[in-house]
Order: structure tokens, then C-alpha cells, then sequence
């Protein structure tokens, strides 16, 4: 069987292209600038080779175009047809209360992840153009099944999820924590297990997925207790360019000073802030580490945050599950940057965590193991993460049910 595993944001759309068999990865590539007549190209890899192209898509059906060509036709060609394609799984950022579970596409679950953009406003929409041009491109008899980022974390309790505003507006509007990345911290914290040789319900584990976007979750027992992002993915802790948890009295505060609209304020918090706004370097870890290597200041300052807020994030789980067995790290900050790593676990030593040092160094661009020595009370972990493995395998799951 094979599955084509597809990620839409407005105007990008990538895929990945698995033979479930054995579950590798036929071929995979991005489209991106979607709409922009000039500068919108599609990148492409498989057989071992890559490459990219300029070529004009106006809208989401035209990427499809190009995405069959580059499957079926030249050098990178993978399949003969479209109908060997047995069906599509899409990643969808925000299911809100309504899904709990990946579900196959049908007209009223297209309807209803419409009905939750307002808590997803530059995600859902794009997923939703996603489905439809995979139904002109692909046709409508293909299975598709959408998988959430949230699903995971749809086993909170209250106490984790209720904001304390008046309840009525829970109520109302469902304003809630939902949280993101689920499916990279479901599929870590399920290779940890495996890789302890432990059932995952017998442990309590501190899955961090560190990058441009970060989360933290609590892991207990198999299921997801409590995590980093909220509403929407700017709660949580300093990430590339988002704030992350601050006092609301400064946003407020903020607006009456700048008069901010909503939309200034929103673009101010997700897209000005976090290490960017920090640094005044750069939004990417390489970047700024590389300035703080020459003596930058700021970017010195926004990494120690960052790293001071990861170990803080940590100890509250550590609370909130009355222990800690394993600690993993993922993401691209997570799987690369072994000196944050080294500075989180070492100001965890109240835990009994002891790092090993020459491990923690060289375990990088995608190498997977422990960085913890044998002695080490609470064992750590990178794990690379494998986000679109897990839609592929929910979509073979339910078309294999039907």
C-alpha cells in the first residue's frame, strides 16, 4: 500500500510519499508560494537525488499538478500512475473539542474542521483547500483521512485544559488548551518506550519538541496529562519568533501605548517576538548561536531564556506527574543543539540526571540515542521525530478498516 502524506499551510504544500510494506519514504518534496506568479517553485526529492524547479501554481489544485508530475513523470518519477496511490493522510492543526481521533474525510468533517478557523485562522482554511484540490486532482473515490495536532493531548484533564476566565466563555467560544505537536510528541514518546524496552504505560516521560515552533508535554502512563501550547500555538515558552506565556497586563498595557489593533498585536506576539525579538539577530538557532559565539549580548540573553524556561517547563511536569522516568528531546533545536541540552540536564541534577557528555555532543543530525550515563536516575533521550510516519500509519489503520 502506498500513502501520500500531505501538510498544507495558505500557500505551501508538502509531501511524502510512503510504501507502507516497509514504510519508507518513496519520494517527498514542498511546494511552495503558492500564488505568487513569479516566484513559486516546487522542490523534489527521491531516488536518491534532488531538485527544484520554478514553475507558476495559482492555487493549491495546480501544486497537486505538480506534484503528480514529479511523481509519475522524469528522472524522479516513483510510480507509473496516480492509482497506485491506495490513499492520502493529512496533517490538520486544530480538531478543537469536536475531533479526538483521526477520522476518514467525509463532507461533515471537512464542515466542521471549517467550523473551528477561528481558533486556526492560517491553518485550517489552507488544510481545507488541501482536501478539496486533492478531491480535483486525485477524485473523489480516493480515501483520504485527516489526522490532528491536537488528538494527542485530548486526554488532559480539566484541571490542565480550563483557563481561569469565567467559565461562561468556555462555554461559548470553547476557549481551552487543545495544544500542538501532537503527533510528534505521540510518536517520541512511543519510540521511547520502545527504545527502553518498557511498556509506555508503566512510565512518566518529558517529551520536548524544541525548533522554530516548541512544546512541552507530560507523558503519563501513555497518555498526554498536560502540555506547553494552549489555545493557539503561541503559549507555551520563548520559541523562534513567538512570545510564549507572558503577563497579559503587558499585551493590554502594550495596545494602550502602541495603539495596537488585535491583528498588529497578533502579528507583534507570533511573528516579532520570542528569539527574534530577543537577539534582533535572527529567528534561527544557527543564526543567533553563531552570534552569540562573537559576543552578541542579546543573543546571548534570548538563548538563556530559552534554555532557563525549557528546564523551568521540565520541573513543572516533573510536578504535575509525581515523577519523571525519561526525558526526550526533539525537533530541530531538540535533535541538534547539544549545548542547550547540555545546560538543561545539568541544572536538572536534583533529579539525579547525570549527562554523558561525549554522547550528548555527537548525538546529532539524526542520530537517535541516550545522552544520559547508566548511573543516570531519570534516562534522557534524542529521538528524531517522525510526524508524517504517524499520519501514514493512522491512514492505513482506517482505510485498512474500512
Amino acid at each position: 500500500m502506498k500513502i501520500l502524506v500531505i501538510n498544507c499551510g495558505s500557500s505551501s504544500l508538502k509531501y511524502q510519499l510512503f510504501d507502507m510494506e516497509n514504510e519508507a519514504v518513496l519520494a517527498k518534496g514542498n511546494c511552495d508560494r503558492i500564488g505568487n506568479e513569479k516566484e513559486s517553485f516546487i522542490g523534489f526529492s527521491a531516488n536518491g537525488e534532488s531538485d527544484k524547479e520554478k514553475v507558476i501554481m495559482l492555487n493549491h489544485t495546480e501544486a497537486f499538478l505538480q506534484v503528480k508530475r514529479v511523481l509519475t513523470e522524469g528522472k524522479f518519477k516513483v510510480i507509473d500512475d496516480l492509482g497506485e496511490i491506495s490513499a492520502i493522510g493529512h496533517r490538520i492543526v486544530q480538531g478543537g473539542a469536536l475531533f479526538n481521533e483521526s477520522m476518514l474525510v467525509t463532507d461533515e468533517v471537512v464542515e466542521g474542521i471549517r467550523g473551528l478557523c477561528d481558533l486556526a485562522p492560517l491553518h485550517n482554511p489552507a488544510h481545507i483547500q488541501g482536501i478539496e484540490a486533492c478531491r480535483d486532482v486525485f477524485g473523489k473515490e480516493l480515501p483520504q483521512v485527516v489526522v490532528f495536532d491536537n488528538t494527542f493531548h485530548s486526554t488532559m484533564p480539566p484541571e490542565a485544559y480550563i483557563f481561569p476566565i469565567p467559565y461562561e466563555y468556555y462555554e461559548k467560544y470553547q476557549i481551552r488548551r487543545y495544544g500542538f505537536h501532537g503527533t510528534s510528541h505521540r510518536f517520541v514518546s512511543a519510540r521511547c518506550a520502545e527504545v527502553m524496552g518498557k511498556d509506555i504505560k508503566d512510565l512518566k516521560i518529558v517529551t520536548c519538541h524544541l525548533g522554530n515552533g516548541s512544546s512541552i508535554t507530560a507523558v503519563k502512563n501513555g497518555k498526554c496529562v498536560d502540555t506547553s501550547m494552549g489555545l493557539t500555538p503561541l503559549d507555551g515558552f520563548i520559541m523562534g519568533t513567538r512570545c510564549g506565556a507572558v503577563d497579559p497586563s503587558v499585551i493590554t498595557y502594550l495596545q494602550q501605548k502602541e495603539g495596537w489593533t488585535p491583528s498588529e498585536t497578533d502579528i507583534v506576539l507570533n511573528k516579532k517576538s520570542g528569539v527574534l525579538g530577543i537577539s534582533g539577530v535572527d529567528s534561527d538557532d544557527r543564526a543567533v548561536s553563531a552570534a552569540e559565539a562573537q559576543g552578541n549580548e542579546r543573543a546571548h540573553l534570548a538563548r538563556s531564556i530559552q534554555k532557563y524556561q525549557v528546564r523551568k517547563l521540565i520541573g513543572s511536569y516533573v510536578a504535575a506527574m509525581d515523577g519523571v522516568d525519561a526525558i526526550v528531546f526533539t525537533g530541530g533545536i531538540g535533535e541538534n543543539t547539544f549545548d542547550l541540552r547540555a545546560d538543561v540536564c545539568n541544572n536538572l541534577s536534583y533529579l539525579g540526571i547525570k549527562l554523558d557528555a561525549e554522547a550528548n555532543e555527537v548525538m546529532r543530525r539524526g542520530k537517535e540515542g541516550e545522552i544520559s550515563t547508566a548511573d543516570s536516575k531519570v534516562r534522557v533521550f534524542v529521538l528524531p521525530t517522525n510526524e508524517e510516519l504517524v499520519i501514514a500509519r493512522d491512514t492505513k489503520a482506517i482505510v485498512d478498516a474500512l
